[in-house]
């Protein structure tokens, strides 16, 4: 499966980790190419403003890992979400994962060496990336605190990770509430993502008349070939806007 041309009247979702950026040991090694922020800020303003990062990271840790480049934005899977004119909405702060909860995870894999706890503002990962034979221990630790019928908070599988979030909100809910933004509306959803948690933003784009695309299946599961696809595309709506600028001089000369 090739991944089509996108156009003008196109809008991006980007996953951020295993999309944008290859996947790295820890949450705190990844990589971030150094032409990434430019090239997002270019399909930026070619797609005016319709292009948002919709990760299961912090809105601030996005900010920080692709900065200086600021979009629509969706945080912990859609928990918090910045439209694109700057307005941040977000889920209450007493819906979070309590204090006792991570003190309980922290304790219960502190004699698991690899096994590693990301807090989140809402929500809380645990990587097994380094322990990948503490599988069944870290879920059976998080199903003892999150069972399927908990009414506040779900289990969110990952690759070699397990999240524990709110269970209102999705990567869907998230691609839902930007159609309905101004710089958004009316646009061909695109989603690229990789992992369990991205199909809901992929459905979300396909019910808008769009498509998801995977990773794996598209780009090999190579972010480097996303990133190209991604720079092909600009290149290409860059000279067609230049040859449209021109058409439209000489006709006026």
């Amino acid at each position: 499966m090739a991944a089509t041309d996108f156009d003008y009247g196109s809008a991006l979702f980007l996953d951020l980790d295993g999309t944008l950026l290859e996947i790295a040991a820890t949450p705190e090694l990844v990589v971030v190419p150094p032409a990434l922020p430019q090239l997002l800020a270019h399909l930026h303003t070619l797609l005016g403003g319709a292009l948002a990062i919709v990760s299961g990271r912090s809105l601030k840790t996005i900010d920080q890992l692709l900065k200086p480049f600021t979009s629509a934005a969706a945080g912990e899977h859609g928990v918090t979400l910045r439209f694109s004119d700057g307005t941040v909405e977000e889920m209450p702060a007493g819906l979070a994962v309590t204090e006792a909860w991570r003190d309980s995870l922290v304790a219960a894999t502190e004699r698991w060496p690899g096994v590693l706890i990301e807090p989140k503002p809402h929500g809380c990962a645990i990587h097994y990336r380094l322990a990948p034979d503490r599988h069944d221990d870290v879920w059976r630790v998080v199903r003892a605190l999150v069972p399927d019928d908990h009414p506040w908070f779900r289990l969110i599988p990952a690759r070699e990770a397990v999240e524990i979030g709110p269970r209102s909100t999705s990567k869907g809910h998230a691609v839902e509430r930007f159609m309905k933004d101004g710089a958004f509306k009316g646009r061909r959803p695109i989603f690229v993502g990789d992992d369990f948690t991205d199909e809901a933003g992929m459905s979300a784009a396909r019910r808008h008349g769009g498509e998801g695309l995977r990773v794996q299946e598209v780009f090999d599961g190579d972010p480097a070939q996303v990133r190209a696809w991604l720079a092909r595309n600009a290149e290409r709506l860059a000279g067609s806007a230049v040859g449209t600028e021109r058409s439209a001089a000489g006709a006026s000369a």
